[in-house]
């Protein structure tokens, strides 16, 4: 492949994963194949664009609406396993606590800011974040993160490690984070508590 082909690859994957929510199946790609080669090409249009661009935006929010219920099933086994777990405690909000190595040191409040080291990563093993990668750990404040974390974290204490398990509801719920955690996924994170920063 030339670089000009390698460069148009990359566009098609892009443009996959810009689309991936729509969830195609191998006829429907096939449509949209066309509708893409009639606009290039400038064939005449099969249906009215301004009519149906609309439309667009409502299948991909119903596709995205199935999927996150389809993910989040399979998330709720997971978070299930994780609380039968010995010294899992589920907390009401529903993610999953369990404690790696018992900290020492201070106890964050729901509002401080917090120094931790931690990886992220879907139920089936994919990481989508570890600040371990970037050999650097995060700082932020607890009130500004996902219900989980603000929730988990506040439960450890520094040179603590733990283990939190969140359902979508405690986390990204059905909108999902980029194309990297998918609409309704469950996420589990190994986090260890560095430092209690302060206010």
């Amino acid at each position: 492949m030339s670089e000009d082909e390698k460069t148009l690859y990359a566009l098609g994957q892009l443009v996959a994963r810009q689309t991936a929510v729509f969830n195609l199946t191998a006829d429907e790609l096939a449509t949209v194949q066309q509708g893409w080669r009639d606009a290039t090409t400038g064939a005449d249009s099969a249906v009215d664009i301004e009519a149906y661009g609309p439309k667009v935006n409502e299948l991909a929010k119903a596709r995205r609406a199935d999927a996150a219920k389809v993910t989040a099933e399979k998330g709720k086994a997971v978070v299930d396993a994780a609380a039968a777990e010995k010294g899992a405690v589920r907390a009401e909000s529903g993610f999953v606590y369990l404690p790696l190595q018992e900290g020492s040191g201070a106890q964050p409040g729901g509002s401080d800011v917090v120094k931790v080291h931690y990886r992220g990563t879907l139920p089936d093993g994919t990481e989508f974040d570890s600040s371990y990668s970037r050999n650097e750990p995060t700082t932020f404040p607890l009130d500004g993160v996902i219900k989980c974390w603000t929730q988990g974290v506040a439960m450890m204490k520094v040179g603590g490690k733990a283990r939190l398990t969140c359902p979508a509801d405690t986390a990204y719920g059905d909108r999902g984070a980029g194309n990297v955690i998918p609409p309704g996924a469950t996420l589990i994170f190994e986090v260890e508590l560095l430092e209690v920063v302060g206010k």
